[in-house]
């Protein structure tokens, strides 16, 4: 077991486990009060030829945990870990799939040793239909605790997957009755335009020579910076040299360790991720002076967009604005007051960035309306080539309007939304 510091081995656990651990119940790095944004992620790439062999994970969970201490030391707080693998399951057939989910046991078992999450990406092909693709899917992730996947259902060569959007429609269903409270959803996406390389999950996948790449959690910065600027020209300028000024180090220790490890640097993605006590709503509401969802809500997308697409320091994945519903308090309270719905979320995402993120509706949603909102999401991506996502939680035995309640505790009480 690597020698860790006690700091390091309680965010391990918290990674493991699924709970936050507060940042003052653990004692404070140099600096780290002068720090203006979390880590939200490491996310390590790394080709796995056989699923059997779990070799080349080991070598980079170990680097992981090298990468964790040189950025805690560096007085960053990194909240995760993470792995995303080359896509060892997509090219699999049926008896392929069933064969290797005991090792991907086995691998869930290795990550979770390690307080690390990793993603086997997608997992089928999306140019054929696969009847058996949805319920291995809930089997997955029924049966592991710390793996993601995903199902392409659009790519920037080929337009919109029909068959892909239809397995993701059927792998949602499948889930939320597989898992408890439907909570297995929180890790499954269908993917559209979403590239190799994307640090966040459950997206993530990797291609190529091993790599690193960075996601942040940032919310608070955005909110700092933007908050009373009078225009939005203005919070784009403002949060642009913000985030240079705040990105520019990162980078440079990102640069340093990954040459030191021998592997590529993919980049930073600066969408900035919210937390429980860090709100993108409220970040977008200071500069709107409005409640988020009134009239004015798309421009101050577009402005704290415009700013993420225009940094100096190399950018990956979805660079673009979150608005995972479930994951902000003040998102989820203009939720539960009425004030924007899911084809809201749609409309703001043609000029941001992930698409549906944790997004609750009725546990009774047929499959066919979450085709339709699977493919709607596709055809955004598609049409303005931009990585989009839909990660949907179905909420057992509630309907519309009907408050929702999770034992995660990253994800707050929310009014279950109209899928309709």
């Amino acid at each position: 077991m690597p020698d860790w510091s006690r700091r390091t081995f309680l965010q391990a656990i918290a990674a493991s486990t699924g709970v936050a651990v507060a940042q003052a119940a653990l004692p404070s790095e140099p600096g780290s009060d002068q720090r203006p944004c979390r880590i939200r992620t490491i996310t390590a790439g790394v080709t796995v030829p056989d699923v059997r062999d779990l070799r080349p994970l080991e070598a980079a969970l170990a680097m992981l945990v090298r990468g964790r201490a040189a950025f805690t030391e560096a007085g960053y707080e990194v909240q995760t870990v993470r792995i995303a693998l080359s896509p060892i399951v997509a090219a699999l057939d049926s008896k392929g799939r069933e064969h290797a989910l005991d090792s991907l046991r086995a691998l869930d078992s290795l990550v979770q040793s390690y307080g690390a999450i990793a993603s086997v990406g997608p997992c089928a092909s999306d140019t054929a239909y696969d009847a058996d693709v949805p319920p291995w899917v809930a089997e997955l992730i029924r049966t592991t605790a710390q793996l993601h996947c995903s199902i392409r259902v659009a790519a920037p060569d080929s337009g919109i997957s029909a068959t892909g959007a239809r397995m993701a429609a059927e792998a949602i269903a499948a889930i939320s009755r597989a898992t408890p409270a439907g909570a297995g959803n929180f890790r499954f996406a269908a993917a559209a335009c979403v590239p190799a390389g994307t640090p966040f999950f459950p997206v993530a996948f990797h291609e190529g020579p091993s790599s690193i790449s960075l996601g942040l959690e940032s919310a608070s910065l955005v909110e700092q910076s933007i908050g009373g600027a009078p225009s939005s020209q203005s919070a784009t300028s403002r949060l642009r040299d913000t985030l240079n000024h705040a990105l520019a180090p990162i980078e440079r220790l990102a640069v340093t360790f990954a040459a030191a490890e021998h592997c590529a640097y993919l980049g930073i993605d600066p969408s900035p991720a919210p937390g429980i006590d860090r709100s993108i709503g409220a970040a977008l509401e200071a500069l709107m002076r409005q409640p988020f969802g009134a009239s004015g809500t798309l421009d101050a997308c577009a402005a704290v967009t415009a700013a993420l697409r225009s940094l100096d320091v190399k950018t990956c994945g979805y660079t673009g604005l979150m608005l995972p519903v479930l994951e902000d308090p003040v998102l989820a309270r203009r939720a539960t007051e009425g004030r924007f719905g899911l084809h809201d979320l749609l409309l703001f995402s043609s000029v941001c960035g992930t698409g549906l993120d944790v997004v609750p509706i009725p546990g009774d949603t047929p499959v066919g309306i979450l085709e339709r909102i699977v493919r709607d999401t596709a055809a955004l991506a598609s049409r303005w080539a931009k990585p989009l996502s839909a990660r949907l939680l179905l909420v057992p035995g509630k309907k519309v309007g009907e408050m929702a309640s999770f034992a995660n505790p990253l994800l707050t009480d929310c009014r279950v939304m109209d899928a309709g």
